[in-house]
């Protein structure tokens, strides 16, 4: 070729991603900017700077990206993601315990501007905080002369011990001093509020005479703990709360799991209404857990002693707000909550929906088929009690490709196979779990 002569080759294209559009401009497209109205400049720019670090690095197109920035928007402007517990264990820790009812979720949201949740409307005065929750508490449990409410279980047990046994004794059975979670043990909460604990008994066994004998003049209240997340079998014996009132000593008692009222479902729980009827000077439980509501800490009974523990300087230390008031008093005045319907679920109900969900994947060919299982109740209830249920079962990688699916989906792993077990999925829920199913991005059959 003459040198002189000059090419006519075309010039390579510029790189496309030299013309990923400027971060105001993305915030300026209407869509854009009302989301930053609604979540936030810094979370909508966030997910802006997401999208054209994608399109840098050639993973999509420059063109569009403010699609793929909406398409990635937040629903709200916190963290926490909805997940659908799937993994049959009604009361999940690691997913919030209890989640709240309708009736419960519109209270929080009324109550989240200004409020009168310590004004009394018609004097213009002050009143007592929360007191509408308090009485809907003492509608439910008309054996509890007071209520206090606190921000979690071990609080109520944590403000007991500080008003009526700092500097005191507190008798405690051997057997019940319990771990209760995350490496906390109810000993060392105790003893931390300046009590000293007085031990009776052994692991397995207690005995009226061991309490009779520790009792005297340097004693603050006798504590019953019920072990609920745990269980003793065997050659076992504990005192009932009828034996302990006969001592002459308050006897604060802990249920735990926080039923007000018996259910038949449960035989073996205490529930506050029965444990005060046999004489507990005081009971104390949590929020978040059987009663189906908010986390916090419940405390019921004798009028005396709730005020010792209200008017206590910890007491303001440990208060719950607005929101958690609002949604405690609709869970206990308000309809059924999701606990309540996950615990009484018609196994054969389950078995239906399990069958229809199965066939419905089966027919986008997916590998499912619907199983019997057993569901428990967890969050430190009911220990040892099996619920039957169903679940749709896949190959087993699909536990974390939902975990990633949206909407998210907690499941568990049992025999090789991923279980989505309905018991603690709203029916309602049932397609919503089918779409995660066929979003989680495995070709049919190659789960395995």
């Amino acid at each position: 070729m003459d040198r002189d002569q000059t090419s006519t080759a075309p010039s390579p294209p510029a790189d496309a991603r030299r013309h990923v559009p400027r971060t105001d401009a993305l915030l300026a497209e209407p869509r854009l900017a009302a989301a930053a109205q609604r979540l936030g400049r810094s979370v909508v720019k966030e997910v802006v700077a997401g999208v054209q670090e994608r399109a840098r690095a050639g993973e999509v197109p420059v063109d569009g990206l403010a699609e793929l920035a909406v398409a990635a928007l937040p629903a709200t402007a916190a963290g926490l993601r909805p997940v659908l517990n799937a993994t049959g264990v009604l009361l999940h820790t690691n997913l919030g315990r209890a989640p709240l009812s309708r009736a419960a979720r519109d209270a929080v949201l009324a109550a989240s501007g200004t409020t009168d949740v310590e004004l009394d409307l018609t004097t213009g005065e002050r009143s007592r905080r929360g007191r509408s929750a308090l009485e809907a508490l003492l509608r439910q449990v008309p054996a509890a002369e007071a209520a206090h409410v606190v921000n979690n279980g071990a609080a109520a047990l944590v403000l007991a011990a500080t008003a009526l046994a700092q500097g005191r004794e507190i008798v405690v059975s051997r057997g019940e001093l319990v771990e209760i979670g995350d490496g906390f043990r109810l000993p060392d909460l105790l003893v931390s509020t300046g009590a000293r604990l007085r031990e009776v008994g052994t692991t397995n066994r207690s005995a009226p005479r061991d309490y009779a004998a520790a009792v005297g003049p340097d004693t603050g209240f006798i504590l019953k703990v019920h072990p609920s997340n745990f269980r003793i079998t065997g050659f076992t014996r504990d005192v009932p709360v009828a034996e302990l009132a006969r001592l002459g000593v308050p006897v604060v008692a802990d249920i735990g799991s926080g039923l007000l009222v018996a259910d038949p479902v449960l035989p073996d729980e205490p529930d506050a209404a029965s444990w005060l009827r046999a004489g507990a000077s005081l009971v104390t439980a949590s929020g978040d857990k059987l009663l189906g509501g908010p986390q916090c800490g419940l405390v019921l009974g004798r009028a005396d002693l709730v005020r010792r523990l209200a008017r206590h300087p910890l007491a303001r230390a440990l208060r719950v707000d607005k929101l958690t008031l609002a949604a405690l008093e609709a869970t206990v005045r308000g309809p059924e909550t999701p606990t309540w319907t996950a615990l009484h679920a018609d196994p054969v109900r389950l078995r239906d929906r399990a069958g229809r969900l199965a066939a419905v994947l089966r027919a986008h060919g997916f590998d499912s088929r619907a199983c019997d299982t057993l569901a428990v109740v967890g969050g430190g209830g009911a220990p040892g009690v099996t619920l039957p249920s169903a679940a749709v079962s896949l190959p087993a990688a699909y536990a974390a490709l939902l975990r990633r699916a949206d909407p998210a989906v907690m499941a568990r792993v049992e025999d090789g196979r991923c279980l989505l077990d309905l018991r603690a999925v709203p029916e309602e829920a049932d397609e919503e779990l089918a779409v995660a199913v066929r979003r989680a991005g495995v070709l049919p059959g190659t789960g395995d």
